[in-house]
């Protein structure tokens, strides 16, 4: 898999650092940059690795960091698992159908999906609602639904689905932008999990990058939770910051995949 210079491994645990912040920050964002900070910043070459490595780390980061809203309170457990499990489900499902696109189209595809729901975010800026809009039975369907729904685009697009995943329980249950990150780190671990294991049975996880990305990611995150709970004081803000991090991203993954679909033509 190749070793790591003294330089690299200090950049691991900086990229894990920020990858755990803005994770915590924003629920969502660390499947889209553990990848590129692995193989532009620190310069480790090995793709296949590198994907497998960094779902480990994302999986294994969400779950620390919602440790840390789960004990500021900013967990919704009923609508994580109501969502979750069939969010699995339809990521599995997804996933089979992705296959048989190329890699381009697909993140050329989800980057518009990305300017779409921040947009939305940006033109409503309601989605931090104080109060569920919908209850009982009828929050019970829309969160199983809107899980399965999720899960079925993280699963085809072959990305983690963070960007998805707090809009969707914003919509499906009207919680507040703070309690939805809180919740959907739940959903992001159990993706991260579902693939990291799947890439270390065929043994395409680098672990010694695992631990250090793991280190500054758990920091990062205690950061990121922080800031998280202050400015959930101030939720348009929030909402503002959450859509203008995913339409960076997406003008980033636009721009890189322009070109390659141009060559497929």
């Amino acid at each position: 898999m190749g070793t790591l210079t003294i330089l690299q491994q200090v950049l691991v645990v900086g990229s894990g650092l920020l990858v755990g912040f803005i994770l915590s920050l924003i629920g969502g964002g660390g499947s889209i940059l553990a990848v590129p900070l692995l193989l532009y910043v620190v310069g480790y070459n090995h793709p296949h690795v590198v994907i497998g490595t960094t779902a480990v780390v994302v999986a294994l980061t969400a779950y620390a960091n919602l440790f840390a809203h789960w004990r500021a309170g900013t967990v919704r457990w009923k609508e994580a698992l109501t969502f979750a499990v069939p969010g699995v489900i339809g990521a599995a499902i997804g996933a089979q159908i992705g296959k048989v696109f190329p890699s381009a189209p697909l993140l050329f595809l989800f980057a518009l999906l990305m300017i779409v729901v921040a947009l939305s975010m940006l033109r409503s800026g309601t989605s931090a609602s104080v109060e569920p809009k919908r209850s009982g039975k009828a929050m019970l369907a829309w969160t199983m639904f809107t899980g399965l729904a999720v899960g079925l685009l993280s699963g085809f697009f072959g990305i983690g689905g963070g960007f998805l995943i707090v809009p969707g329980l914003v919509f499906a249950t009207g919680m507040p932008v703070l309690n939805a990150i809180g919740t959907s780190l739940f959903a992001v671990g159990l993706f991260g999990t579902t693939t990291g294991i799947s890439y270390a049975l065929a043994g395409l996880v680098n672990w010694l990058i695992v631990v250090e990305y793991l280190a500054g990611g758990i920091l990062g995150g205690v950061i990121g939770a922080r800031l998280a709970l202050s400015l959930g004081k101030r939720k348009k803000l929030l909402v503002r910051i959450f859509a203008a991090v995913v339409l960076l991203v997406a003008v980033y993954m636009l721009s890189m995949n322009l070109f390659a679909l141009h060559l497929l033509r």
